[in-house]
């Protein structure tokens, strides 16, 4: 059963995160991942032998330059995409041995999207859209009633279930958003630059919220962002490069995260 949580108004601001402890073998991780693309005659290798890992219950942020292979990782990891050569593993399991319609089984039950653009269907109300994943499955979405009740619950959007998205804010489509990423209770949660289309306080509050579903829910989450606000956020920050890892770092929860984060990806920027 999904814990409810206490979400803070738009209008507050939200309190520091608590720093995320969790251990034990990797929910996912990559090796030696490598994707070439053909650009004309030019052959682009925007992943070059990637090694990457997540544990159960931890939050991770990827950041780099622009071009460094944020968002080819994150589609690889997704199943969105397949490497040109080395290996997704998502719980033991290796992506590259399914076919294209047991891949698109993972990605409805064992991975929830979060995108900038929320993605939401204008013709569904907020709670049709949270129980979207389990329609496209071709489950019932009787079961899941209770679950869509807590999850609303649990993202502050309880009275809104019946609104379209042209009727809620930007903050509030991504709180749905958030809620539709949850109902399959997934292996990891997979965030594109969530707060990229919100203002500062509705980013910083669901940035706040995506903390505390990672620390009271163990959930896991991977979250690639430009913002180095976004990523201090997060336990650990992962810093790509012309397609490699070139430096990781975990977060201490004190003030000088946000520098920290800043100072290392202008480094990147400049070199």
């Amino acid at each position: 059963m999904v814990t409810t949580l206490p979400v803070p108004e738009e209008s507050t601001l939200p309190t520091a995160p608590a720093p995320n402890t969790a251990q034990g073998p990797p929910v996912l991780h990559t090796e030696a991942l490598v994707k070439r693309y053909l650009l004309g005659e030019v052959e682009v290798m925007a992943l070059r032998g990637v090694d990457f890992r997540v544990n159960r219950g931890e939050f991770v942020a990827i950041m780099g330059p622009s071009g460094s292979g944020k968002s080819t990782l994150l589609h690889l990891l997704g199943g969105l995409d397949r490497p040109s050569s080395g290996e997704v593993i998502l719980a033991g399991e290796r992506l590259s041995t399914l076919s294209d319609d047991a891949l698109s089984q993972v990605r409805r039950r064992r991975i929830g999207f979060i995108f900038q653009a929320f993605n939401l269907l204008p013709t569904l109300t907020a709670g049709e859209n949270v129980l979207l994943p389990i329609l496209i499955d071709g489950r019932d979405a009787a079961p899941y009633q209770e679950k869509l009740t807590t999850l609303l619950g649990m993202v502050g959007m309880a009275e809104r279930q019946h609104h379209k998205p042209d009727q809620l804010s930007g903050g509030q489509q991504q709180r749905i958003a958030i809620a539709r990423a949850l109902i399959t209770e997934p292996e990891i949660v997979l965030a594109d630059e969530p707060t990229g289309n919100l203002d500062s306080k509705s980013g910083s509050n669901v940035l706040a919220m995506l903390r505390r579903i990672c620390d009271q829910m163990q959930a896991t989450i991977v979250m690639v962002t430009h913002d180095p606000r976004a990523a201090s956020f997060a336990d650990r920050v992962v810093f790509l490069k012309d397609g490699q890892i070139v430096d990781q770092c975990p977060n201490q929860r004190d003030d000088q995260d946000l520098v920290r984060i800043a100072q290392r990806l202008a480094m990147l920027e400049s070199d």
